[in-house]
């Protein structure tokens, strides 16, 4: 049985001059969970899977939803430095990472600084390289629409599925375009123009193993992207998740959590 979802609860971090929101839930071996750019607006049932084998500590990442402290954090040595104190703060010295683009990108880099804290890494479609053969998607010039025609490989699921909510009301259109502007203003901070800040420098100090996770169907960071950081990292193998796209923890669950629980677990 899937655990009830839990009540966010805020932490203030006052090395990183942040308060960071978060949802903390399960037993056993902890898990940092650091979403993308989308956000994560609500506790996703992926994540209450998850619990109910693991500690599932899910953050909204500053500058998202009802975290703070974005304005002093200029780059990903800061977001690592932020959550290291988070870690601190929550009286932990060796978690995994599961890092969705944005997240994997920041979870590579906190590796990279202090791999001590990191025992495993899973990684779905992360951003942090560059290939100009098959660049990353310009997700800052999309509407919302755009972005999850090319997030999902059925965009029709992301509306059933409730992952996609189409505003209709003007007020329900203000707080959309609102919600947007601020997670996307956020996420420019670390991944404008182009994601690549350097991280192909750095990857080759990451110790824990990790596991790539990419959908078959991705438009936003092409799958081609797993073998560039598999050559990179240490120890990394890939999975493919066939008929899901940039967000298959969400569009396929069902395939896309075996693997990882196996991964945490091993």
């Amino acid at each position: 049985m899937t655990p009830a979802p839990p009540a966010p609860h805020t932490l203030a971090l006052p090395d990183s001059r942040a308060h960071v929101s978060l949802w903390d839930a399960g037993n056993g071996p902890p898990v940092l969970c650091l979403h993308g750019f989308h956000g994560l607006p609500a506790w996703q049932p992926w994540l209450g899977a998850l619990s109910a084998r693991f500690r599932v500590i899910a953050p909204q990442q500053p500058g998202f939803g009802d975290s703070t402290g974005a304005e002093h954090l200029d780059d990903f040595l800061g977001l690592a430095l932020c959550y290291a104190d988070l870690l601190a703060a929550l009286k932990l010295d060796r978690v995994a990472i599961v890092g969705h683009d944005l997240g994997g990108a920041i979870a590579c880099e906190l590796s990279a600084l202090y791999p001590r804290l990191v025992s495993k890494l899973v990684l779905v479609a992360p951003l942090g390289l560059w290939d100009d053969a098959h660049p990353v998607t310009d997700f800052f010039a999309l509407t919302n629409p755009e972005l999850v025609r090319l997030s999902w490989h059925d965009a029709n699921a992301a509306l059933e599925r409730g992952a996609y909510r189409v505003p209709h009301t003007d007020e329900e259109k203000r707080a959309d375009y609102l919600d947007r502007v601020k997670a996307l203003s956020t996420a420019g901070k670390y991944l404008w123009p182009i994601p690549d800040k350097g991280l192909k420098k750095r990857l080759h100090r990451i110790q824990a193993p990790a596991l790539l996770v990419w959908g078959t169907s991705d438009k936003i960071v092409p799958p081609s992207y797993a073998t560039l950081f598999q050559r990179s990292l240490r120890d990394a193998r890939v999975v493919e998740i066939p008929h899901a796209g940039h967000l298959p923890m969400l569009e396929q669950p069902e395939r896309f959590l075996p693997p990882v629980q196996e991964f945490l677990s091993a």
